[in-house]
């Protein structure tokens, strides 16, 4: 009986067995070891408890809070993005052989897993323009620590340069990745919204591992990666891109541009914003690097007949070798939101990607200069893809002008202030794909009409 029903809570007599197998007279007795001063007295601050229809209609309601892109017309970017999902996608990775896939350890059972993790890694190649990646990261912002902590250990040096250009939680996550290692971290700043060249040849010396950039960047501009490139080899350091892989759909891949270490979110792959995550971070390396590669990587083979094969290769994770031996902690991958960026990938095509892409870029352009009309000005004059930098009016607060466009029903841009106080008053603003020019129209309108 308690193999069919497996899921139902223990009864009170299977509570008094298990107790009296342990030798305990009550569950209480389970914390003697707590002091009594400091445990909880009282009943906790919650509801009774809720029959099932009555659970749905609490968790519907509290979900009904959520602003979503459903009932929102998103101009907001700052690392998850608004694009369009192709219904394929979903229809996909619910099939129960791919979602309830954890680890491809058997790789006689796990063919489609393996080979699905396989196509992800040859896309990334390819839109990266580097010789290999990995089976994919957590995110885009522990795929650039990981980035630094590699560049520490293959020039064993203590140094990261990293622009202030970069994420700043991806730069936080950075900082504590180095307290960990004693590796020092040095900021660059900023001219004209994109990483300060004269700064950065400045604090790059023979202690530098390497430079750590993002492009486009957190304020949307495309940076100069074939300058800096010549500043971080010159030193002989690492070069380190982390990029938003829709832009690769029309610029020249950081392979090319020089980049050692190219990683980045898959996010915008056909991965769902879900309110914040989780998505899939992308790691490439050159080929050098390849053996000091984090996480799994799958490789291709052929069995005993000849056929063609898929299996787990150059696993330097320290779940497979001696932990001192191991070049990162990271565990698993995030195979099922690979998967999504793979179908994405396939689907759309060469071609569709550059459309999108280009029309990602286009539709920012058209919003850009709409703002301007409306008397707006962008403070920052670098190239940018789908991402720009808004000023509002002296004493105009960003927070108070989201709220106003909310109840318009837009999402309105992120408040650079939060990260950056020399950009108060300042608004960073998304254009996807799937805003229609009337949504832009309207949003331009209704901004200038909030902060007039």
């Amino acid at each position: 009986m308690a193999n069919l029903h497996r899921y139902i809570p223990m009864t009170e007599q299977d509570q008094a067995e298990m107790l009296a197998t342990i030798g305990v007279s009550s569950t209480e007795e389970l914390f003697r070891d707590i002091p009594e001063a400091i445990r909880y007295k009282g009943t906790m601050p919650m509801s009774s408890a809720l029959d099932e229809f009555s659970l749905l209609e609490h968790m519907k309601e509290l979900a009904g809070r959520n602003a979503d892109t459903d009932r929102y017309k998103s101009f907001l970017g700052a690392g998850i993005y608004d694009h369009h999902l192709p219904v394929v996608i979903n229809h996909m990775i619910s099939r129960s052989e791919f979602y309830t896939a954890y680890t491809p350890y058997q790789p006689e059972i796990s063919q489609g897993e393996l080979q699905a993790i396989f196509e992800f890694q040859s896309y990334i190649c390819e839109l990266t323009g580097m010789k290999v990646a990995n089976a994919s990261m957590y995110d885009g912002v522990t795929a650039l620590s990981e980035a630094g902590a590699l560049a520490a250990g293959a020039t064993k040096r203590k140094q990261l340069v990293v622009s202030r250009a970069v994420h700043p939680e991806a730069r936080q996550a950075l900082l504590t990745m180095a307290h960990g290692l004693n590796l020092e971290i040095v900021e660059v700043g900023c001219a004209n919204g994109v990483t300060d060249l004269d700064a950065l040849r400045a604090a790059v010396t023979t202690d530098t591992a390497a430079v750590l950039v993002q492009s486009p960047n957190f304020f949307g501009a495309v940076e100069d990666l074939a300058a800096i490139e010549l500043i971080i080899h010159g030193a002989k350091g690492l070069f380190v891109v982390s990029a938003n892989p829709m832009a690769l759909g029309l610029l020249e891949t950081p392979g090319k541009l020089g980049a050692d270490i190219c990683v980045g979110d898959a996010q915008p792959l056909g991965i769902s914003q879900s309110l914040g995550g989780p998505t899939c971070g992308f790691f490439a390396v050159a080929e050098p690097l390849m053996r000091r590669m984090p996480g799994r990587i799958v490789g291709q083979t052929t069995d005993i007949d000849g056929k063609r094969g898929f299996v787990l290769t150059l696993q330097a994770r320290e779940q497979h070798i001696r932990r001192e031996k191991a070049t990162s902690n990271i565990c698993s991958n995030q195979a099922l939101l690979a998967l999504c960026a793979s179908i994405y990938l396939s689907t759309m095509g060469k071609q569709g990607l550059i459309d999108a892409a280009n029309l990602n870029l286009q539709k920012a352009h058209y919003a850009a200069n709409e703002l301007k009309k409306r008397g707006f000005e962008l403070p920052f004059g670098s190239p940018f893809f789908n991402e720009f930098v808004v000023k509002l009016p002296e004493g105009v607060s960003v927070k108070e002008t989201n709220l106003k466009l909310l109840e318009s029903g837009f999402l309105g841009g992120y408040d650079l202030g939060i990260a950056y106080p020399e950009l108060a008053g300042h608004m960073l603003i998304a254009v996807t794909e799937k805003r229609t020019r009337t949504e832009i129209d309207s949003f331009a309108s209704r901004l200038g009409e909030v902060v007039a």
